[in-house]
Order: C-alpha cells, then sequence, then structure tokens
C-alpha cells in the first residue's frame, strides 16, 4: 500500500511540475507549439496554423461574459474568413459542461479544451475572455482581455490594421 501511495504521490507531483513549468509568453513572444486537445475538432498543435494570423479566444461554460461576445467573434470570423483563422479555447474542467456552452453559440470556428490549464498558463488567461492575436509566424501581437463586440466597425477596423503591420 506505501508503494502505491509513493508511486500516485510521485504522478501528482510529476503532473503539477509539468503544468509548472510553463510560463506566460508575453506580447512580442512567440507561441509555444503546444498539443491542443479536441473538443469540436481532432487534436492539434499551434503549428497547424502557422501561415495565417491567428485570433485565439479563451473562454469558460461558467463565464457569462465569454457567452455574451460569442456571437461578435462569429461574426468577426466570418468577415476575416479565408485570411484570419480563429480558434477557441475552453478551460473547463470537463467537456460537457463546454459542450454544453458551445450549444448556446452558433460558431463555425474550431474549439480546443484546456482542462490541465497548461494553454491557459501560456496565453496568460487569468482572466477571461482573453483573446489573443498572433500574426502568421507565431509572434503574439496583442491581448485583449474582457468582452468585446468584435463585430463593431471600430474592431474589425483595429483587427485589420494589426494584421496588415505584421
Amino acid at each position: 500500500m506505501k508503494n502505491v501511495v509513493s508511486l500516485l504521490l510521485g504522478l501528482i507531483l510529476t503532473s503539477a511540475v509539468g503544468a509548472q513549468s510553463l510560463s506566460e509568453i508575453p506580447v512580442g513572444g512567440q507561441l509555444t507549439d503546444i498539443y491542443m486537445r479536441g473538443l469540436t475538432t481532432s487534436p492539434g498543435m499551434f503549428s497547424n496554423f502557422q501561415g495565417k494570423p491567428l485570433i485565439i479566444n479563451v473562454w469558460a461554460s461558467y463565464c457569462s461574459p465569454c457567452l455574451k461576445e460569442m456571437a461578435s467573434l462569429e461574426n468577426l470570423y466570418q468577415h476575416f474568413k479565408g485570411n484570419v483563422q480563429m480558434i477557441g479555447i475552453s478551460i473547463d474542467d470537463y467537456p460537457e459542461r463546454a459542450f454544453g456552452f458551445l450549444n448556446k453559440t452558433d460558431t463555425s470556428f474550431q474549439h480546443y479544451i484546456d482542462y490541465q490549464l497548461e494553454l491557459e498558463t501560456m496565453l496568460g488567461a487569468n482572466t477571461i475572455p482573453l483573446t489573443v492575436f498572433v500574426d502568421k509566424n507565431g509572434i503574439i501581437l496583442r491581448k485583449v482581455r474582457g468582452a468585446q463586440e468584435w463585430d463593431s466597425v471600430e474592431q474589425v477596423h483595429s483587427v485589420k490594421t494589426l494584421f496588415a503591420a505584421h
């Protein structure tokens, strides 16, 4: 029994150390190529998205501002579709809760789930929603905290200007 407890404790500590080894990548930093568990798509890596600008939205099922901004994110995605990629990352512990959230939305972009908080840590999502803008080479250009009206004329222009400059 003592060996089993020691083994379990070792696994827990190893997992905790692994999760803690990631740190937030600041604006201007290179996105780490990390495994992402698929929620509405197959698993993937951030490198799968290089070559075109990427918008990452970090959300959770319990976050009402996240739900509120999701329709405008979809409109932004449709506006730039073909030129800009977009993904959502749920930080929910349970996929069924994330699916419940997505059932209330009508998004066509891909969603992943981060129940081990690796992506949350790496992107710096200590508050949500968080939207991260990444250039075609994987460099983080901007982080926007809090819900936005992403389909407003001002926001669409801001996104267009940001990606055009890079």
